[in-house]
């Protein structure tokens, strides 16, 4: 992956990065962690960890962090933080979702940019509200919708973009896992215990958790905005609060002349054999694309009436939007940490634009707060579609 000035006499200093959730015991504050360090673009510096004084100080001690910069208090934190010469630049919340709100705010005023973990929060009138404070705090604010950074996603992306699909008609994107088939959260089981728990994860269950993702994935590569959705939500485990399956259908808003587009998601914690099905097709009037996330190298593309081709990642037919996220050559697999990554190199390289007062480069992509706005919004919408029995419900 190419990154603006890599070099030891022209690079940019690492962005000071602090960290608001992801102590011990945190699966997704590591990958975080990792993310930020592949393309070598952050430094952290400080964090909140936990609400727990005691766990707070020994993750950051773990963490190699200076004590004084180690909180329990994520908005003493950002208090502090705006004050010190040396402070944080930036913030990365991997908390869970009933969090995201306060925490952002806090730093948003400051003017610390934000990387925040999906959905953007835990019901639609907060999204609302934490938009306008994105909007009026001039600080950039990034979503880690992180499967949007694979290179061949950026290809497929490109391909529709410039017409060799055709008008769209059919998308059709799956994310199935088998991890919730049984009644885990009743063991203690932390990551379990908050994502099934409204007052932590919101209104939706598999559908707020990995659904969104699937919509996400959807609306990034084929430039769709969603019109309506029907949706039949379960809970089928025995005393969950939250849907752990979903099926819905899909219409999608017309692009000038082009009938509208229409497709179906189907997400679940409850398919045994599914670790991490994440699954993207998109189909065309002039062919159509397959995509999984157990083969992200891959891509496979088959014009109308002709036989099916493979892309590889930095493979031959592979195009600039596809290298431009790349880091090795063909053959060698890129996954889902380097994916994680992208986004927090194309928020580096914004970031950085925005000390030097300049635009930001057009190629740079990453989810932003409104993304985050439409994520929550879907999620609210899929409950009451199916609180009305599959009702449409538009958006």
């Amino acid at each position: 992956m190419a990154i603006e000035g890599s070099s030891e006499q022209t690079r940019q200093p690492r962005i000071r990065l602090g960290m608001v959730g992801g102590g011990a015991g945190a699966f997704i504050g590591a990958v975080h962690r990792i993310a930020a360090r592949i393309d070598d673009q952050f430094d952290l510096v400080a964090g909140a960890l936990s609400s727990s004084p005691e766990k707070a100080i020994a993750s950051g001690r773990d963490l190699g962090l200076d004590p004084t910069r180690t909180y329990s208090s994520y908005r003493d934190m950002a208090i502090r933080e705006a004050k010190l010469k040396n402070g944080i630049e930036a913030v990365s919340i991997v908390t869970p979702n009933h969090v995201h709100y306060d925490a952002a705010k806090e730093f948003l005023r400051r003017g610390i940019h934000v990387i925040c973990d999906k959905p953007l929060t835990s019901n639609l009138a907060d999204a609302k509200k934490l938009k306008k404070v994105a909007d009026e705090s001039g600080a950039l604010f990034i979503l880690t919708h992180n499967y949007t950074g694979y290179p061949m996603i950026r290809q497929a992306r490109e391909m529709i973009a410039n017409g060799e699909l055709g008008d769209i008609r059919i998308v059709q994107a799956e994310y199935p896992q088998d991890w919730l088939t049984e009644n885990i959260e009743q063991s203690g089981q932390k990551q379990a215990a908050w994502r099934t728990d409204p007052s932590q994860s919101g209104a939706g269950g598999s559908t707020g958790d990995i659904g969104t993702h699937a919509y996400n994935l959807a609306s990034f590569v084929t430039g769709l905005e969603l019109d309506s959705l029907a949706a039949d939500l379960d809970s089928f485990v025995e005393g969950r609060r939250l849907d752990d399956n979903a099926h819905l259908l899909l219409r999608f808003k017309a692009k000038g002349s082009e009938k509208p587009a229409k497709g179906m998601l189907w997400c679940s914690q409850v398919a045994p054999g599914h670790e991490n099905g994440l699954k993207l097709r998109v189909y065309g009037t002039k062919g159509g694309l397959e995509w999984t996330q157990a083969d992200p190298n891959y891509l496979w593309y088959t014009p109308f009436g002709e036989q099916k081709r493979l892309i590889t990642r930095n493979g031959a037919g592979s195009g600039a939007a596809a290298a431009r996220v790349s880091r090795i050559p063909s053959g060698h697999p890129e996954g889902y940490l380097e994916a994680f990554a992208t986004i927090y190199t194309e928020a580096a390289r914004a970031i950085n634009a925005r000390k030097k007062g300049v635009a930001v480069d057009p190629a740079v992509i990453y989810p932003t707060v409104d993304d985050g706005v439409k994520g929550v919004a879907f999620v609210e919408a899929c409950v009451a579609s199916s609180k009305r029995n599959g009702a449409w419900i538009k958006l």
